[in-house]
């Protein structure tokens, strides 16, 4: 359970913070670049959540997208675990393969109800898929950060995957949303030359 008493500690004023474990990195650490770009790829989601909710018959969507924001805090944590071991334990939050899993299946689910695409696509469309898209691209730049923590850091194996499979659905997710709003925005090659 987490308790909240004062939201500053001034421990982090000299340009650490603080880990699971109690050991202290400088905020740069590619481990803490890496949890921010996974918070902010979570602020994402929020927002394309209120454009959805803002929508009727989203329910489904939203409530998907709100399991994902809550795996989003297990993978921060995730990241913030020092250690080789990345079983989940009590005291330790670790993404595991059911939560890959259940990603899978809804891309699967969700790219079920599309025709294949033929081309590249444009992000846009309605407000709820481009707003989608921007988190997707988010959650992307989230990857990359991760995968640039780990070739300094162990992290686990699961959590990077996880990210992908995470802006994979985001993206088939922006081409079931824009499916009952006109369509995709398909990419014309060399359009304005």
């Amino acid at each position: 359970m987490v308790k909240l008493n004062r939201i500053y500690t001034r421990t982090g004023d000299d340009g650490t913070t603080g880990l699971v474990d109690g050991s202290r990195v400088s905020k740069t650490d590619a481990r803490l670049v890496a949890i921010g770009e996974v918070d902010e790829a979570n602020s994402a989601l929020g927002i394309a959540i209120q454009v959805l909710e803002a929508d009727e018959g989203n329910t489904q969507l939203v409530a998907g997208l709100r399991r994902i924001q809550n795996d989003l805090f297990d993978l921060g944590a995730d990241i913030a675990t020092p250690g080789d071991s990345f079983e989940p334990s009590q005291m330790e939050l670790r993404i595991v393969a059911v939560q890959v899993d259940w990603l899978e299946a809804a891309i699967d689910a969700a790219n079920d109800q599309l025709p294949p695409l033929t081309s590249f696509i444009l992000p846009g469309g309605s407000a709820a898929a481009a707003h989608m898209h921007m988190a997707r691209t988010i959650a992307r730049r989230a990857e990359r950060a991760l995968v640039a923590a780990s070739q300094a850091a162990n992290i686990n194996p699961q959590a990077v995957t996880y990210l992908n499979r995470l802006s994979d659905y985001l993206f088939v997710l922006c081409r079931l949303i824009n499916s009952t709003r006109g369509g995709d925005i398909l990419w014309a090659p060399g359009g304005s030359r």
